[in-house]
């Protein structure tokens, strides 16, 4: 499905003018990226850009904060008049400057595949807190309807974007696993974690996607193999080692298919320090690290790699050398 070494990107970018950070994605990737531009709007940030349409959310953009407050205004009652199975909930303008610019560009062309992006639903249900300051998934109704508003968002981005590309990949974007690790987490049981993530692959695929999860850090990787995604986005440069732990789950996941998008180029102010021959380097290193127990030609021919993470909280001089680093790696491999 992907050639060995096919470059993609995580989602954000420093960058405040749509034109500039598209042209770059485009110019950039094989497969190309929607861009999500955090410091253009805080609505474009990795919460707030997927609330639009949930019941009871409250934005305050000047102090970049998001909540509910529960009333009864009959807002729920309205959600659960227009929702529907195959119900499509657009992401607007104003929370999706990157997305809505990113189609111009790409009109009356066709890709092999593009790529966009969902907030997973742990890391926006244990994100957005009520006002006494408890997380909606333990809200057993609004834990419910944020799932449905994402499979909603997520069915209207697939429409969005299939004109243009044979594929779309879908990557639940999951930073909260990091913290869940193996062990419940404020509560949060594996079994309910599980089943959440595998409904948003589920829906993804049911809609025509490709699920991905992209977590750059530690996480439950049994479990999330368990959920039937496609695309492991792990931290490579990082975090190698979380991957060597399953060696007989993650052989088997490649062997079944699936694939791991390196993260090899990182995005933190490492950045700084790295180039062409370290990040060289340190592929190999990994690579050699895993093969130790899973076979190498698996994990090459099932590979793509990226940045090991967005580059919204990085500068445009930054991001730009974590993209070329990843190219001048690419090439080198090839």
């Amino acid at each position: 499905m992907f050639a060995p070494f096919t470059t993609t990107g995580i989602g954000s970018l420093p960058h405040t003018d749509p034109e500039e950070a598209c042209r770059l994605v485009l110019e950039t990737f094989d497969v190309p990226f929607w861009p999500q531009l955090p410091k253009l709007s805080f609505r474009e940030s990795m919460i707030s850009q997927f609330s639009e349409g949930m019941p009871f959310i409250k934005i305050d953009e000047q102090r970049k904060s998001i909540w509910v407050e529960r009333d009864s205004s009959g807002v729920l009652i309205r959600f659960y008049e227009i929702y529907s199975e195959d119900w499509r909930s657009a992401i607007s303008e104003d929370y999706a400057r990157g997305l809505h610019t990113f189609i111009k560009p790409i009109k009356n062309k066709r890709y092999k595949a593009l790529k966009g992006q969902i907030t997973g639903p742990l890391t926006f249900t244990l994100g957005i807190k009520d006002r006494g300051g408890r997380p909606i998934y333990f809200d057993e109704e609004l834990c419910e309807i944020s799932l449905m508003l994402l499979k909603a968002k997520i069915r209207w981005q697939l429409e969005v974007l299939k004109p243009y590309a044979d594929k779309i990949i879908i990557f639940i974007d999951e930073p909260i696993l990091s913290a869940l690790g193996s062990t419940s987490y404020l509560g949060v049981e594996p079994e309910g974690a599980q089943r959440l993530l595998k409904e948003t692959a589920d829906a993804i695929k049911h809609a025509g996607g490709i699920p991905g999860i992209h977590c750059c850090g530690n996480a439950d990787w049994p479990m999330v193999i368990k959920c039937e995604i496609d695309i492991i986005s792990f931290d490579a440069y990082g975090y190698i080692e979380t991957i060597s732990i399953y060696p007989a789950e993650f052989t088997e996941f490649l062997r079944g298919g699936g694939y791991l998008a390196w993260g090899i180029v990182p995005t933190t102010e490492l950045i700084r320090e790295e180039n062409t021959d370290s990040i060289k380097r340190r592929f190999y290193e990994g690579l050699e690290r895993l093969s130790k127990s899973i076979p190498a030609d698996l994990l090459l021919s099932r590979m793509l790699i990226t940045p090991s993470c967005g580059t919204g909280s990085r500068s445009i001089e930054e991001t730009l050398k974590v993209f070329h680093l990843l190219v001048g790696l690419k090439e080198s491999l090839l």
